[in-house]
């Protein structure tokens, strides 16, 4: 009987599923026992009251949204990469990358640094090509 088993690779598009949410999570940290007349969290129009948030929640917000928006291509990517049969060390190692890369991202988003952050964002897209093109014969 064959043992199987999840690849480092495949950890880390459960990592990239998860950011989103914990950036979400950062947005709305510390308003959850807030009253909402005081600026409190609202689970009833949870967007409305993100839509209304300044400097580092609403920037945590915009990163949960790129954080979804960069998610599909390395899902594929991954997936792409172990069915051609990439060399499954270097893909690992990829893999790893764009997640560091993204959590250096979403770090750099929260705390204003633009530039730093642009570059950060074209050197995770630049890996997860990578990472699409390394099983490619």
């Amino acid at each position: 009987m064959q043992t199987v088993h999840f690849t480092l690779a495949y950890w880390c598009l459960l990592v990239a599923a998860l950011l989103p949410i914990a950036c979400a999570g950062l947005a709305k940290a510390g308003m959850f026992g807030k009253p909402k007349r005081e600026g409190g969290y609202d689970n009833a129009s949870p967007r409305v009251w993100l839509a209304r948030q300044k400097d580092w929640r609403a920037r945590a917000n915009a990163a949960q949204a790129n954080s979804f928006e960069a998610l599909p291509l390395f899902l594929a990517a991954v997936i792409i990469a172990h069915q051609l049969g990439a060399h499954q060390g270097r893909l690992d190692i990829l893999a790893f990358l764009f997640v560091v890369l993204r959590i250096l991202y979403i770090m750099m988003y929260v705390a204003d640094m633009a530039k730093a952050r642009s570059i950060v964002w074209v050197v995770a897209l630049v890996t997860n090509i990578a990472i699409l093109f390394i099983g490619y014969r």
